[in-house]
């Protein structure tokens, strides 16, 4: 299970990649959805905040539980809560470049990423090429009809 610093994750995409220095919040979830369907993984991504007042386009995001820390308090916390009430703090992975993050994910022995490996990591993933889906056909074999199509065409029927 990943749990994720959001903002901090956009400072490390936009430091890496001018091309993603317009990339809202919105647009990175669906990133990160993509990347955890595809990984069969499952996150949650916290922000600083409260978020935009309509949260609607944050709907229908899969495998990926969008949080906004709220008023008087920050998404390091909100972190280190999730991490200190975590039952198995082994089966986290913690994404940040936050030292103070990566350190209480240590001492619990959570596994901890870096912002920027994470994002190179998820546009790898990304744009890899996946293997087309065979055609039903191909299993089911020719119906009676294409085979006997296929011996007239080769001089073989009778």
């Amino acid at each position: 299970m990943f749990i994720i610093d959001g903002h901090n994750l956009l400072w490390a995409i936009r430091q890496l990649d001018e091309d993603h220095e317009g990339l809202s919040e919105v647009h990175l979830c669906r990133i990160l959805s993509k990347y955890m369907k595809l990984t069969g993984e499952k996150g949650e991504i916290i922000f600083d905040g409260t978020g935009p007042p309509d949260k609607a386009s944050f709907n229908n995001i899969s495998n990926l539980e969008v949080l906004f820390a709220g008023l008087g308090t920050d998404t390091d916390t909100v972190v280190e809560g999730k991490i200190k009430l975590s039952t198995a703090p082994g089966r986290l992975t913690i994404v940040s470049s936050d030292r103070r993050l990566r350190k209480a994910a240590l001492a619990r022995k959570a596994t901890t990423v870096k912002s920027e490996v994470f994002w190179k990591e998820v546009q790898k993933q990304l744009s890899r090429k996946r293997p087309k889906k065979e055609p039903e056909e191909k299993r089911q074999g020719l119906t009676e009809s294409e085979t006997d199509k296929w011996l007239e065409f080769f001089g073989l029927k009778q």
